[in-house]
């Protein structure tokens, strides 16, 4: 039996060419825009677990990499101390007890790092563990936001310009995030124009992020989304998401389906807002929603009660969740844009990536199938860009 011994979190920065903030003053989840010659330093964390008889555990996350996450992952560590790491259920369990009071988006590196040792202990993939049968998987192009700044996604015209190009390059879909102003005619117009731009042969998705500012702004995109035979609609207004009967309203006047759950963590709250008819779509992430051990649990309540699934972004952990889904469409490459790279660490030495280059003429990316995540990372990078390192024995 394998008993962990050592814990390590390391908050790391690089910069990426190309991008800043803006207007903004502060480093959001989508708070970008292209600038050309720019250097945009941001953060992520690597989570180590290591074990008594030599075994190591490793993630390094995309998106949940964040000053909020980092501190719950903090928090949370020194509980993983004496444990066997192979009893993930029951450390799952504790550690959701844990964040109780808080929102749990520091857990899902840990459950994912314990995913990856314990595929390694045995030599299996965690997308075999998980029962995976897809060995590519078909990808959408998420777009970055819009900006007014000339460059990039800068207008209507700019987003029709790229999504022609994404269906080009083999894209099986195209997801528009709009302006952060939640401009309802400018967000609506964006949608027709890139149903023009693309033709009828490519899904087309709408995501908002929570930017539009009243439910009636909501429902006047969500009609745009009609008119263009939108795959889904997701996140559209300033509810954040959470409430049910906006949604419920939403969803009795538009044909589109509605993704909603990207903010409600985990699989109680997701199948009590999925019950009470607040959505079409359930949305999941292994870095948000309590780790790999999570997001199948969702995956599975979705699958029993009828509902498709969508895994929100990207990573190898997304990867092998997908690849074990069968109520799931596509893997999101989030976030991509004309001359806009994703801000996913360059952390990878086995050739692993998540730029819109990785994606293959059949419109699809791999499945990493080495064993645990089946990704190798730079230790000595993270470490020479460390702003920190929290050790716990």
């Amino acid at each position: 039996m394998s008993i962990i011994t050592a814990v390590d979190v390391i908050p790391f920065t690089f910069e990426v060419p190309n991008l800043s903030l803006g207007a903004h003053r502060a480093m959001g989840v989508s708070n970008l825009q292209y600038d050309k010659g720019g250097r945009l330093q941001v953060m992520r964390y690597a989570v180590r677990i290591a074990t008594d008889d030599g075994l190591e555990g490793h993630y390094v996350t995309h998106w949940v990499g964040t000053h909020a996450a980092l501190g719950q992952t903090i928090m949370l560590a020194p509980h993983l101390l004496g444990r066997n790491p192979e009893h993930r259920e029951l450390i799952y369990d504790d550690l959701k007890r844990e964040l109780r009071a808080y929102d749990h988006m520091g857990h899902g590196p840990l459950d994912i790092a314990l995913w990856d040792l314990v595929g390694r202990k045995y030599g299996m993939s965690v997308a075999t563990m998980l029962g995976a049968y897809k060995e590519r998987l078909r990808t959408y192009a998420s777009t970055h936001h819009g900006q007014d700044a000339p460059g990039g996604l800068d207008s209507v015209e700019a987003f029709g310009d790229y999504a022609r190009a994404c269906r080009e390059q083999g894209f099986a879909g195209f997801k528009i995030h709009g302006w952060h102003d939640g401009d309802k005619r400018r967000e609506a117009a964006v949608v027709l124009k890139v149903r023009e731009a693309v033709g009828d042969d490519m899904e087309i998705m709408v995501d908002p992020g929570c930017e539009l500012r009243t439910w009636a702004d909501a429902l006047y995109v969500g009609r745009a989304c009609d008119e263009a035979d939108c795959f889904w609609y997701e996140d559209p207004y300033r509810d954040s998401s959470v409430s049910v009967e906006g949604q419920k309203m939403l969803r009795a006047k538009l044909k589109t389906p509605l993704l909603v759950s990207e903010h409600i963590r985990g699989p109680e709250q997701k199948a009590s807002f999925a019950l009470a008819g607040g959505c079409d779509m359930i949305h999941t992430d292994p870095e948000y929603d309590l780790g790999i051990t999570g997001t199948m649990k969702i995956a599975h309540m979705a699958e029993a009660i009828g509902m498709d699934i969508q895994v929100h972004a990207c990573g190898p952990a997304h990867r092998a969740c997908v690849a074990a889904i069968r109520n799931t469409h596509f893997y999101e490459l989030a976030l991509v844009g004309p001359n806009m790279p994703n801000l996913v660490p360059p952390v990878y030495t086995c050739g692993y990536s998540d730029e819109a280059s990785a994606v293959g003429q059949d419109g699809c990316v791999p499945v990493p199938n080495g064993p645990g995540l089946g990704v190798a990372y730079d230790w000595e990078f993270i470490r020479k860009n460390a702003t920190a390192v929290h050790e716990y024995r």
